[in-house]
């Protein structure tokens, strides 16, 4: 794991994980737009990093080197943290170990339970899958795994599938898939989602609502998974300034 910054040492710190099967380079426009007011720091993910091979290790293995650097460089406080489905989920372990002070946490569809173990294993290679066909990029597979913002996921995954390969997709997968989060720890918990994912994602929501009954919930009408921050960055980084510098975020209700 490594760590990219951006913008200025002094001011608000703003950590950003990526998801599954792409780097921190997903996170490009959004860094653009709030790199003049904040201290940004990307994260690379092991396994899915740029330029050099690394193996995917363990969601918990990954949580315990950001604290380890948040603690290391940044005085073990940061303004916020945002972290994007896996990313999500490495920032719910970091909140689950409190061993750091993060004023605002964004969890944007973060997966916080466990499959059942005989869905894990063919689901990981579905992923696999949907991945390797980014990279390769044939028609079978394009029309197999289409999505309407598919583009952007071919441009990323394609970036990061030299250095960790299928490996790297299918022990983050495992590792996502089989943790549970117990408990959790913040000041300001906030969880996106698209309503194109409710399925999935209510279930993440009630199970967080019952350790953390103050979370702030946000959907996003007619988005899917990611899809705030890949199809409307300026969204996303307006959210986060006004949450830094004005904190009128308004909760939105879970049916």
């Amino acid at each position: 794991m490594n760590f990219k910054t951006f913008g200025n040492i002094g001011a608000p710190a703003l950590l950003l994980i990526p998801g599954l099967g792409v780097s921190y380079e997903i996170f490009r426009p959004l860094i653009g737009m709030l790199e003049d007011r904040f201290h940004v720091i990307a994260v690379q993910v092991d396994g899915f990093t740029l330029n050099r091979h690394t193996e995917f290790t363990s969601i918990d293995d990954q949580a315990r080197q950001v604290v380890e650097y948040i603690n290391e460089s940044l005085g073990g406080h940061l303004d916020i943290a945002y972290g994007l489905s896996l990313g999500g989920k490495i920032l719910s372990r970091i909140l689950e170990r409190n061993e750091v002070t993060i004023e605002h946490a964004i969890l944007d569809a973060a997966p916080l339970l466990p499959l059942p173990r005989w869905l894990v294993g063919p689901l990981k290679y579905l992923q696999c899958a949907n991945v390797w066909s980014c990279y390769h990029w044939t028609g079978f597979w394009r029309w197999v795994f289409h999505s309407h913002y598919f583009d952007v996921l071919l441009d990323e995954c394609k970036k990061t599938y030299p250095f960790g390969g299928s490996k790297a997709v299918l022990d983050g997968y495992t590792s996502v898939y089989t943790t549970k989060l117990e408990s959790i720890s913040g000041q300001d918990i906030h969880y996106w989602y698209g309503t194109k994912e409710s399925f999935v994602a209510k279930p993440q929501v009630r199970h967080l609502k019952t350790l953390y009954p103050d979370t702030k919930i946000e959907i996003f009408k007619g988005m899917n998974h990611g899809q705030i921050l890949v199809d409307n960055p300026e969204e996303v980084a307006s959210r986060i300034t006004r949450m830094q510098y004005e904190q009128d975020i308004i909760d939105t209700s879970i049916d």
